[in-house]
C-alpha cells in the first residue's frame, strides 16, 4: 500500500513593530532585551540590522545574539553598509532584528526601502521584529510637519503598519525623554538645546504621544476585531467604504493621508478616485498636472487604496454614479479654490455631490501647498 504524505501548511510568518513617540524612548533596548529572551526560549534569532546610535545601554543589549554580517555596497566612491537581506534568507532563522524600518536603502541595494526588505523577510516565511517611530507613518506627514515644523522625509505606508500582528507601544513620560536628552543619551552634547526648543518641545512631544497611543489602540481593536469575526463571535456589520476625490491640484497628498487615516480608524478597504476627462488625455492637457496625478496613484497605491480611474466628461456625474454604486459611506474632497460667487453661478463638484448623494459622510480638507522637501 502505497504511503502518501501531506505536506504541513506553514503558518504566515508575524510581524511586530516596536512603535514609539520620538527616538531615545527605548524601542532598540526593549526589542533587543525580548530577542535575548526568546533566544533562552530555544528560538533561533538573528540580527539583521541594528542601529545603536552610540547608546551603550542599548549595545549591552546584543549580548551574545549572532549578528549577520552587512553587506557593503559601493555608493560614490565610498562603501556603504545595508542588511543582506539574500544572507539571512540563506540563513533561514525563525526571528530576525530589522532596525531603522523607515530608512531608504543605499542605491543599489535589493530593495528601495527597508520595510520592503522585511515584506521580503515575511514572504520567506521568516518572522519578523522592526522599530520606527510615529513621526515616520506616511499619514500622519501632515501632522507632523505642522507640529514640529520639520519635514520627515523617511516614511512607511499605513499598509505596512496595518500588517503587523503585534504593535508594542514603547512609551515614557515627556518630562522623562526631556531628561535623557539633557543628560547626552539621545544626542550629541551640542544639539541638545536645539532639539529641546524644537523637536523635543513639550507640546510636539505630547502630541506624538498621543498618536503612537491612538495608533497603537487602533491597531490593537482591529485585531481582536478580526479575531472575533474568524472565531464566529460576532455578526460582521456592513463595513464602511471610504472614497477620495483625486484631483490634478498641488496638495492632493494631503487628501491621500486622510484618506488613509480614515479608512485605518475604520478598519476598511478604501478608494483613491480620478475622474479623466477627454480634454485631459495624455498629451492633450498638462504634462505638470498629467505627472501630479500619476504620483498621486502611485502614493494612494502605497497607502493601500484601490485606485480608480473614471471616464467621463462630467466629474460630478462620475463621482456620484460610483459612490452609489459601491455604497461609499465616507467621501473625502478638496476645499474648493474658486471664489463663492463663481462657484454659485457655475455651481461646484461638492455641492453638486452633497444634493444628491444621501446617507454619506462628507469630509472637505483645506488644500494646502504642499511643503518643500530641501
Amino acid at each position: 500500500m502505497a504511503e502518501i504524505e501531506f505536506e504541513r501548511q506553514q503558518e504566515p510568518a508575524r510581524l511586530r513593530i516596536y512603535l514609539g513617540a520620538a527616538p531615545g524612548v527605548g524601542k532598540t533596548y526593549h526589542m533587543l532585551n525580548d530577542a535575548v529572551l526568546k533566544r533562552k526560549q530555544g528560538v533561533d534569532v538573528v540580527i539583521g540590522l541594528v542601529e545603536t546610535h552610540g547608546r551603550q545601554d542599548t549595545a549591552d543589549q546584543i549580548r551574545d545574539l549572532e549578528i549577520v554580517p552587512l553587506r557593503l555596497i559601493p555608493y560614490r566612491g565610498v562603501d556603504l553598509k545595508e542588511m543582506d537581506v539574500d544572507a539571512i534568507l540563506a540563513r533561514r532563522p525563525q526571528l530576525v532584528i530589522v532596525d531603522e524600518l523607515a530608512h531608504t536603502n543605499v542605491p543599489g541595494s535589493k530593495n528601495r526601502k527597508r520595510y520592503e526588505d522585511v515584506l521580503e523577510l515575511l514572504d520567506a516565511g521568516i518572522d519578523v521584529w522592526t522599530a520606527v517611530n510615529i513621526q515616520h507613518l506616511e499619514t500622519l506627514n501632515d501632522a507632523v510637519n505642522r507640529s514640529a515644523n520639520t519635514v520627515i522625509r523617511e516614511t512607511v505606508p499605513d499598509s505596512f503598519f496595518k500588517r503587523a500582528d503585534e504593535v508594542m507601544n514603547v512609551d515614557i513620560t515627556v518630562e522623562e525623554l526631556r531628561s535623557r536628552l539633557r543628560e547626552g543619551k539621545i544626542y550629541a552634547p551640542e544639539k541638545v538645546e536645539q532639539s529641546l526648543a524644537n523637536f523635543f518641545r513639550k507640546g510636539n512631544l505630547n502630541l506624538l504621544r498621543e498618536l503612537a497611543l491612538r495608533a497603537t489602540a487602533e491597531q490593537v481593536s482591529k485585531r481582536a476585531s478580526d479575531y472575533r469575526r474568524t472565531q464566529g463571535l460576532e455578526q460582521a456589520p456592513i463595513p464602511d467604504k471610504v472614497m477620495v476625490c483625486l484631483s490634478t491640484r498641488p496638495g492632493t497628498e494631503r487628501l491621500i493621508r486622510v484618506g488613509s487615516r480614515v479608512a485605518g480608524r475604520l478598519a476598511t478597504n478604501w478608494y483613491a478616485v480620478y475622474v479623466n476627462r477627454p480634454d485631459e488625455d495624455k498629451g492633450h492637457g498638462d504634462p505638470e498636472a498629467f505627472q501630479r496625478i500619476e504620483e498621486y496613484r502611485r502614493m494612494a497605491k502605497d497607502l493601500g487604496a484601490q485606485v480608480v480611474t473614471l471616464n467621463d466628461k462630467n466629474v460630478a456625474d462620475a463621482l456620484i454614479r460610483f459612490a452609489q454604486q459601491e455604497s461609499i459611506s465616507h467621501v473625502i474632497f478638496g476645499q474648493p479654490v474658486r471664489s463663492r460667487l463663481d462657484i454659485l453661478f457655475r455651481g461646484s463638484v461638492l455641492n453638486r455631490f452633497l444634493a444628491e448623494v444621501r446617507d454619506v459622510t462628507v469630509q472637505v480638507v483645506p488644500m494646502q501647498k504642499p511643503l518643500r522637501r530641501g
